[in-house]
């Protein structure tokens, strides 16, 4: 009965927050901001991700994610050493005993723009659109025309329902735009800053035809702060706020929301300028959620990186405290040795 209870209160937090979510935020650009692909050292960068949600619960949710970014420079009539970012994001979730699942297939567009002068500092403005798929498997659900009490009292289950769909697939196109800046201050700290919406456009979802709803706009804040403690070790802060409306015009009051915020500590392990090795650790926490350990590591031109949630809300109990286990894998680099005669140029990075 327990575990009958959690499934029903998660799938519930399942439709009203509507979004898949990670806690490596950091690694995961074009799912808080569009805006914030491509900023790092290198052209290339691609990475996989895989999340394990609620393993207490008797079909635990499920989230594989890999995404791609290339930057190019770019000359604007306003702004010299300005880049461009070509981003794709392919996401899949499945989730509950219906395998209710998620895939979207989401191209990006970053343009950086060169505006400082006695410092670096870049303003990027970013779109993203695509489509999802929303489908599930009805097969794998009871209803309760299945449910027929006996002449002793006792309940049997009937194999089939007489429950029926209008369609168990959906797809729609969907939306997104954001903007940041990124620079490095004085001390050589770097910042970045942003804001992107998401479901620009208001896709209509549904399984049943004429009673669709709309996917709420959804409103992400971000900053980061890496700040050097010494010539090759950093402290770096994040913050994360997403919150989705009914309505965004006049602003609605009522609304589903989220919070993460957390700091991490990099040492550098680097015994040669051109071969980076960087160890950090980290502690994350989402509120009324989960608080969120992290470790990192990079090597040359890969970075791992694994997090676990601590559930600390009201699931902590019935979860046992087991919430999440995300495993973060990632290339970044210069597609050639020409391509990287450019390190020593301008570009929007942000070191951790």
């Amino acid at each position: 009965m327990k575990k009958i209870i959690v499934f029903l209160f998660l799938y519930s937090l399942k439709l009203s927050a509507q979004d898949v979510g990670y806690s490596q935020y950091y690694d995961q650009p074009l799912l808080r901001n569009p805006a914030l692909a491509g900023i790092f050292e290198g052209d290339v960068r691609v990475t996989a991700s895989y999340r394990n949600q609620w393993e207490s619960v008797t079909v635990p949710y499920r989230t594989f994610g890999l995404s791609a970014e290339y930057k190019t420079p770019f000359h604007a009539l306003f702004s010299e050493n300005s880049t461009v970012t070509y981003g794709l994001q392919v996401l899949r979730d499945v989730a509950g005993t219906s395998e209710f699942s998620t895939t979207q297939i989401m191209p990006a567009v970053n343009s950086s723009f060169y505006i400082g002068r006695e410092k670096v500092s870049y303003i990027s403005v970013a779109f993203m659109g695509g489509l999802m798929q929303q489908r599930f498997d009805p097969s794998k659900l009871q209803f309760n025309d299945q449910f027929v009490m006996g002449s002793n009292g006792a309940f049997s289950i009937l194999p089939s329902s007489r429950q029926t769909f209008d369609m168990t697939s959906v797809n729609y196109f969907d939306m997104a735009a954001g903007v940041s800046y990124n620079g490095t201050l004085k001390n050589e700290v770097d910042l970045f800053v942003g804001a992107a919406g998401y479901h620009l456009n208001s896709p209509q979802v549904g399984f049943f035809k004429g009673n669709k709803i709309t996917l709420n706009k959804k409103v992400s804040l971000n900053a980061g702060l890496s700040v050097p403690t010494s010539e090759v070790n950093r402290f770096i802060l994040y913050a994360d706020y997403f919150r989705q409306f009914r309505r965004i015009i006049p602003v609605d009051a009522v609304g589903v929301s989220t919070m993460q915020f957390g700091a991490m500590y990099s040492w550098d392990l680097s015994d040669e300028i051109d071969l980076s090795k960087n160890f950090t650790i980290g502690l994350l926490y989402r509120k009324n959620d989960a608080i969120i350990p992290v470790v990192r590591m990079e090597m040359y031109n890969f970075l791992f990186g694994l997090s676990y949630d601590v559930n600390v809300d009201k699931l902590a109990a019935a979860s046992q405290r087991r919430g999440g286990l995300e495993v973060i894998v990632s290339y970044r680099g210069f597609l050639s040795s020409r391509n990287e005669s450019r390190r020593q140029t301008l570009c929007p990075t942000f070191r951790r």
